[in-house]
C-alpha cells in the first residue's frame, strides 16, 4: 500500500488525480496540504482526510510514502525538491518546470534521493498514440515528412457567468502558470510530436493573447525535426467543439486521427485504404499514476521516460523564447545555456 498526501488543489486536474488515487486499491490518501489554506481545508473535508497547514509536517510523517503535486507550476521546483529531499515519491502534473535548467535540477535531486518521479503525460499511454507509433515503426508511412497535432477547447471564451470562461482564474496568471494555452494544453501535442517526430532541431512560435489575458490563449508552433520533417503544434482556449487532431504524412502513406480515434490510413502497403480493424489497435498502457505506483511497489520500468519530461520542457522554453524575440530558435541554444 502506498500512503500519499495531496499537495494543492490549484490545478484543474487535481480533483481527477484525487479521484483516480481514491479508486486505486494500492493507494491510501492520508492528508491534504494546500498553499491556499481555505481551499485545502474544504478539499480535505470533501475527501474526509485531515488537512495540514505546514508542508514540513506532512513531509516529516514517515507513514507517508509519496505525494501528488498539483500546485502552481511556478512553485513546482520548490515543492518537488523539498518532497524528494524528504524521500517522498512524486507524481505531478505537466509541465515539470518552465525551464530546462529547473527541470534538470528537479530530476537530479529525485535521482540523487532515489525517489520515483512521474509527470502525467497521459496520451502516451492511450491506444491512438500506440497505434500511430506502431504504424510508423512498421514503415507503413514510409519516411515521415510532416505531422500536425492540435488540442484545444473553449475554456477562455467569456460567458455570462465569467469573463474568462470556465477555466479557473489562476490559469491566466503568468506568475503562477508560466504560460497559457501552449504550456497547458500544448503539452499534449508537444510530447506526442516529440515521440512521433523524433529529436527537434528548432521551433518558430506565435503565442497570441487574443482576449487580452496575461498569458496566451491561442498558440501555434512550427517544429523542425532533425530528420528533416516538419511539424505543426496547435493549442488554444478559444475553440468550441474542437476535436483533438493528429495527422501523420509520409512518403508512402497518411494516417489521420480525430478525437483520439483512428480516422483513416492510406498506404501503398495496405490494400484496403481507410479500413482500420479494432484488433490492429494496441491495448492502452496503464495510466501514468498506475505506472508510478507499480514502479514504487514492484520496481517496474515506466513507459513515460525522463527524456519525455525533459523534451517537453525544452520545446516549451524554446517556443516561449521564439515568441518573445520574434525569431526561429534552435534547441541547442537552450541546451547549452543561453
Amino acid at each position: 500500500m502506498l500512503n500519499v498526501a495531496l499537495l494543492s488543489k490549484w490545478h484543474v486536474h487535481a480533483k481527477d488525480y484525487a479521484k483516480e488515487a481514491s479508486e486505486n486499491k494500492q493507494i491510501n490518501i492520508m492528508k491534504v496540504w494546500d498553499e491556499d489554506q481555505e481551499r485545502g481545508k474544504q478539499w480535505a473535508k470533501e475527501l474526509n482526510v485531515p488537512f495540514e497547514a505546514d508542508l514540513e509536517n506532512v513531509l516529516s510523517d514517515e507513514e507517508i510514502h509519496g505525494v501528488i503535486v498539483t500546485t502552481p507550476t511556478s512553485i513546482h521546483k520548490e515543492v518537488i525538491v523539498t518532497c524528494a529531499r524528504h524521500k517522498k515519491h512524486v507524481f505531478t502534473e505537466k509541465v515539470l518546470a518552465t525551464t530546462l535548467k529547473e527541470c534538470d535540477e528537479i530530476l537530479a535531486v529525485a535521482e540523487e534521493e532515489g525517489v520515483q518521479l512521474m509527470v502525467s503525460l497521459p496520451r502516451l499511454t492511450e491506444r491512438f498514440y500506440l497505434y500511430a507509433q506502431k504504424i510508423l515503426d512498421e514503415g507503413l508511412l514510409g519516411e515521415l515528412t510532416s505531422l500536425r497535432c492540435r488540442v484545444a477547447h473553449n475554456g477562455a471564451v467569456p460567458t455570462e457567468d465569467s469573463e474568462h470562461g470556465w477555466l479557473p482564474s489562476q490559469f491566466f496568471k503568468r506568475e503562477e502558470t508560466g504560460g497559457g494555452a501552449l504550456i497547458d494544453l500544448g503539452a499534449h501535442p508537444i510530447y506526442l510530436s516529440n515521440r512521433l517526430g523524433g529529436k527537434v532541431k528548432a521551433v518558430t512560435a506565435r503565442l497570441q493573447q487574443t482576449k487580452g489575458h496575461e498569458v496566451d490563449d491561442n498558440a501555434a508552433v512550427i517544429v523542425e525535426f532533425e530528420s528533416g520533417a516538419l511539424g505543426m503544434i496547435e493549442a488554444g482556449f478559444l475553440s468550441y467543439g474542437c476535436p483533438d487532431q493528429l495527422e501523420l504524412y509520409g512518403t508512402e502513406g497518411t494516417l489521420l486521427f480525430e478525437s483520439r480515434q483512428p480516422k483513416e490510413l492510406i498506404s501503398i502497403h495496405v490494400e484496403d485504404d481507410g479500413l482500420i480493424m479494432s484488433d490492429q489497435i494496441p491495448k492502452a498502457l496503464p495510466s501514468a499514476m498506475e505506472q508510478w505506483v507499480d514502479t514504487i511497489l514492484n520496481q517496474s520500468t515506466p513507459s513515460i521516460h525522463k527524456e519525455d519530461i525533459r523534451n517537453l520542457t525544452l520545446v516549451n522554453e524554446a517556443a516561449a523564447l521564439s515568441h518573445r524575440e520574434g525569431r526561429r530558435v534552435e534547441l541547442s541554444e537552450i541546451q547549452r545555456g543561453r
